[in-house]
């Protein structure tokens, strides 16, 4: 297994970091690693993957305490398989079987089969969105490839008409038991059986769809509701939509993580739509109506006399709609005065001119910033 770096140095946040911070932290880095912006870099894509692992942990409050107190070990069920086992190298699946030496079975007397039903795996995908479409919702559709249970043999892997041998070795669980003599003792251990390869059953004839691995590899086209107000980094997961299950084990989920496309004019936190609105010296001077875009379309706003370069002003419920809730969130619009360029000679005489009829109370904070020591 690969040396894992430690969650919260991928994510670039300090171990105490609130949600919002590895929020922020992971929407960063997910727009700089995503595929659509990096295409063709293989290294930009396994660090996507590797963000996208961290987050998952990270921004699940049961799983990151699992992850504070025991590391990977306490969200990966397979960290540290074939490298000898946990602490001094003492091996944590023994731990089992000398326990089941003692009371018939693994932990709480029951020792676990390796052809029982198993859940099959997740497949994780991404959908690119418009600023619109995450705002307001939409459909899409995704192609995904995933494995499901071969159609010929019904998932047994057997050939049509014949059946699996039980294997003799195994007795059908798949795993054999051994006894070692040790100076504290005789200890048991149980491994996959080597004749069956841990499944339990023995194909003499394999199908000739599956070559007896009882699935294959489909192409399905799924569609996906995209709710209104999700938000870039986020996750759908679509259940039983991922990779078949093993021995009657469920299907994995389909995650599907979003990213949002910026827009060009408005900028989005949380519920919130913040735009700049540029407006003429005469408007800031003498007010005005002016058409505000929204993503709902065009607004009028009446700006009043003497408005200055910066001064915020609210849309309100023009904002992002709540997810999976009611309401919306409101749009702020910051303005700014655009000073005019190329003038011509006329137009230079005409404004001095129209400043010399002004006075130095016209013009507050000019005064009183030149009249500070």
């Amino acid at each position: 297994m690969a040396e894992k770096r430690d969650y919260y140095e991928v994510l670039g946040v300090d171990k105490n970091a609130s949600e919002d911070e590895i929020k922020r932290a992971y929407k960063k880095l997910a727009r700089k690693y995503h595929p659509d912006m990096n295409p063709g870099d293989k290294e930009a894509e396994e660090k996507f993957k590797e963000i996208n692992e961290a987050n998952e942990v990270l921004s699940d409050p049961e799983k990151k305490a699992r992850y504070d107190q025991f590391g990977f070990a306490g969200t990966d069920p397979n960290y540290g398989a074939g490298q000898g086992g946990g602490f001094g190298g003492f091996d944590f699946g023994d731990l089992g079987d000398i326990f089941g030496s003692f009371f018939g079975g693994g932990f709480g007397g029951q020792q676990q089969r390796r052809n029982g039903p198993q859940r099959g795996e997740s497949i994780r995908v991404s959908v690119s969105l418009s600023f619109t479409e995450a705002a307001f919702g939409c459909e899409k559709e995704l192609a995904v490839e995933r494995m499901e249970q071969c159609t010929t043999c019904k998932g047994s892997g057997c050939a049509p008409g014949t059946t699996p041998e039980v294997c003799p070795e195994c007795h059908g669980s798949g795993v054999v038991q051994t006894r070692r003599q040790t100076p504290m003792g005789v200890f048991a251990s149980s491994n996959p059986c080597r004749k069956c390869g841990g499944t339990g059953r023995i194909i003499h004839q394999p199908c000739p769809d599956c070559h007896g691995g009882g699935f294959t590899r489909k192409r399905k086209t799924i569609k996906v509701s995209i709710p209104a107000g999700i938000d870039h980094g986020q996750t759908i997961s679509l259940r039983g939509q991922g990779h078949a299950g093993k021995n009657g084990g469920p299907a994995g989920d389909l995650l599907v993580t979003v990213m949002v496309q910026p827009h060009d004019v408005f900028r989005r936190d949380g519920t919130a739509v913040f735009c700049e609105a540029p407006i003429t010296f005469t408007q800031a001077v003498l007010g005005a109506e002016l058409e505000i875009p929204t993503i709902d379309g065009k607004v009028k706003y009446t700006i009043p006399e003497g408005t200055q370069t910066g001064t915020v002003f609210r849309l309100k419920g023009k904002g992002i709609p709540v997810l999976n809730g009611r309401g919306r969130g409101d749009q702020y619009v910051t303005v700014t005065i655009e000073t005019p360029r190329n003038l011509n000679r006329e137009q230079k005489d005409a404004l001095r001119k129209f400043s010399e009829t002004l006075s130095e109370g016209n013009y507050e904070k000019h005064r009183s910033f030149f009249k500070k020591k």
